[in-house]
């Protein structure tokens, strides 16, 4: 779906945070298997690159900021493990892409767009855009009921400051999950940290020309609510689960070579192996 496609289709926030660049924004939507298998609906963040928008990035700020679809290709390059492995699922893959660039149609600081979902959003600062495509996507996967959905971003420098680069947090309300994939992620050397869903920071995010604010005012636990804002777009999935990676290796070490890297894709795999078994035949 792609350019003012996603207007007719009801895809308002995706349109809004790409409609500046000569690269029209896009929902890729993938599926794969069999409907009568456990539905897992995977949503990654494509942003093919971070200007910031009209409040605008510092150079050094943009300098890694072509790794801003890192989200997207862990979910491609975990969906490709899944179809690979033949597993038993009925797999949903959604990316939303788009550049956030700055021309005479980009969206501004104070606007006000309507959603997928029906909220309307405040729009905060147009450098957390990420999450604004996002809302859609989930929103979208979320029409589905999947038993599991699964979102994959590179969200928030809070993240990095918490735990480093190395370690993403994850965020589920479900206990056994959270054991199960931070077991897993040990054991594949691939580690992830459960961060909480802390409810009474939800209310961080009320606005009062919109139903919310994608942002806070506070620069406290950015990680955390840029989940909360996530998790108002999913209602009708039975599990939820939000990685906020860094998807990059700054320096060479042994058997990562400084570049692009799916953090958590080999975990989360294992996970699905694990959850759902294999084929039977």
């Amino acid at each position: 779906m792609v350019g003012d496609d996603l207007l007719r289709d009801n895809y308002p926030l995706i349109h809004a945070v790409g409609r500046a660049s000569d690269r029209p924004p896009r929902l890729i939507e993938l599926r794969w298997g069999e409907s009568h298998h456990p539905k897992v609906t995977l949503v990654g963040k494509g942003i093919t690159f971070d200007t910031g928008g009209l409040n605008l990035k510092p150079g050094n700020s943009m300098a890694l900021m072509k790794k801003d679809m890192g989200g997207a290709a862990t979910v491609l390059a975990l969906a490709m493990m899944i179809m690979s492995a033949d597993l038993p699922v009925y797999l949903h893959v959604l990316v939303p892409t788009a550049d956030n660039n700055v021309g005479r149609d980009a969206f501004r600081p104070s606007d006000v767009i309507a959603s997928r979902k029906g909220m309307t959003v405040e729009i905060g600062n147009t450098d957390a855009e990420g999450r604004l495509v996002l809302a859609d996507a989930l929103s979208k996967g979320d029409e589905q009921e999947p038993d599991l959905m699964i979102c994959i971003a590179t969200l928030t420098g809070a993240a990095r400051v918490a735990l480093g680069v190395e370690v993403p947090p994850f965020y589920v309300d479900d206990d056994e999950i959270a054991q199960e994939l931070h077991q897993v992620s040990l054991e594949t050397l691939d580690p992830l940290w459960r961060m909480p869903f802390w409810k009474p920071y939800d209310s961080q995010l009320a606005s009062k020309i919109a139903d919310v604010n994608h942002i806070t005012d506070s620069g406290f636990g950015g990680s955390i609510t840029a989940g909360l804002f996530l998790k108002r777009f999913v209602t009708k999935a039975k599990k939820f689960v939000f990685l906020d990676i860094y998807g990059w290796v700054p320096q060479d070490r042994p058997g990562k070579p400084r570049g692009g890297e799916p953090q958590s894709a080999r975990a989360l795999f294992e996970f699905l192996k694990n959850r759902y078994g294999k084929r039977q035949t």
